[in-house]
């Protein structure tokens, strides 16, 4: 039987819309579609077995529709990226030992301040209620680093840690072994805490928690290569897509330590950007000129401007101990994706005539109210034993960032 054109176009109609019919209903069926960590559908996607939303039901396989960062208190989103991670300027001092390379960065969260003497005094409570008086001793800042045969600082050993007066300022006298001693009582307390305010069982296991969708990182000091990206900040230099306008010797724009603009950052044009050393027994300035840098000795960890991640203090203050073993060939030995040296592992110490290079040894970072300006830079880079401590180097805290919710 021939159609007409007009029966023929009626049973064309009629055959698209039981196509588009059958076809809405696939997408709209339960359990298919496209899936994400909150909308997870109600059947696998590859038997068609239903889903079991109950945690508590033991006897089929659990999905989880929740899946959820908690970072903790005082903590900045750093998003991650492609960085050149290197010395910017000259490197007078011939150290050759952070030599220019493009690497990538994973995003991660870091302290927005450096750890202060009250931050500290809590863990010191805390800890009294958990380990021996002699493993409490051990944690105790050495507050002797203030003291000098050819200086009067003696006051500060008494009052820097102790008075109230200094209680947000940074935290100093503190080894690299009592810094991630730090960070690992925090991960422990903070996870309670969230533990009792999400009412989570107690007894289940970090696994279990992080199978739930409750994922609780570690606090961890920073590796060197995310403290430099972090302090660079290179974040509003780019033009035409992913070209960058200029590089950043210090973690804000321009060559020189002064505020060059009038509104962009607190304070006035051509205020001090940093805590620092400005010269040979210069630490301040002269008394009464408000655009010094305001304070001799550390200062206040929410002085100054932050950089444009929002971190305080990524230039100056104090230094910050990091997590990473020294090694002068760590440029161009690690990976160019999450840089990090662990050890001296294809740096061996038997490479060196010094005994300087062990495995003891660790990079700081960053500059402190002690140093001039060259230290200032993000790429500069020293060591010290992991301990020893002194009164300019201090740390802050870093986690790894696990995703967006829903992704």
């Amino acid at each position: 039987m021939r159609l007409s054109n007009k029966s023929w176009g009626m049973w064309a109609a009629a055959l698209m819309l039981a196509s588009a019919s059958i076809l809405s209903s696939c997408q709209k069926s339960p359990g298919y579609g496209r899936r994400t960590a909150s909308s997870p559908g109600k059947k696998s996607a590859t038997t068609g077995a239903s889903f079991n939303f109950d945690e508590k039901d033991t006897t089929q396989f659990f999905v989880s529709k929740n899946a959820e960062q908690i970072p903790g208190p005082n903590l900045k989103f750093i998003q991650g990226g492609r960085t050149v991670l290197g010395s910017q300027e000259e490197d007078i001092m011939a150290f050759r030992d952070n030599l220019e390379r493009t690497v990538s960065i994973a995003s991660f969260y870091m302290d927005e301040t450096e750890m202060t003497n009250n931050d500290y005094r809590e863990f010191l409570f805390d800890m009294r209620k958990r380990v021996s008086a002699d493993s409490l001793t051990k944690l105790e800042p050495s507050e002797n680093v203030w003291t000098s045969a050819m200086s009067f600082n003696d006051l500060y050993q008494s009052y820097y840690f102790r008075f109230p007066g200094f209680n947000f300022y940074p935290v100093a006298g503190v080894t690299w072994k009592q810094a991630s001693a730090y960070a690992k009582w925090r991960t422990e307390f903070v996870q309670e805490l969230v533990r009792k305010d999400r009412g989570l069982d107690s007894t289940m296991t970090k696994t279990q928690l992080i199978e739930r969708g409750v994922a609780m990182a570690d606090f961890r000091l920073p590796n060197e290569a995310e403290w430099e990206y972090a302090a660079k900040a290179m974040i509003g230099t780019q033009y035409l897509d992913e070209n960058q306008e200029y590089g950043r010797i210090y973690p804000w724009d321009g060559r020189g330590v002064r505020n060059p603009y009038n509104v962009k950052r607190k304070g006035k044009q051509g205020d001090f950007l940093a805590n620092f050393k400005r010269g040979r027994g210069d630490y301040a300035g002269i008394s009464g000129n408000q655009r010094n840098d305001g304070e001799i000795l550390p200062t206040n960890v929410y002085d100054m401007a932050p950089n444009d991640f929002g971190l305080y203090h990524m230039a100056g203050n104090m230094n910050e101990w990091v997590y990473d073993v020294y090694r002068p060939l760590t440029y161009q030995d690690a990976d160019d994706l999450n840089p990090l040296r662990k050890d001296g592992v294809y740096d061996e110490e038997e490479n060196y005539e010094t005994s300087l290079f062990t495995d003891e040894m660790r990079v700081y970072k960053g500059g402190s109210w002690k140093d001039v300006a060259y230290w200032l830079a993000p790429g500069t880079r020293r060591f010290m034993h992991q301990d020893s401590a002194t009164n300019h180097i201090g740390f802050r805290c870093a986690m790894i960032s696990i995703g967006a919710k829903g992704k």
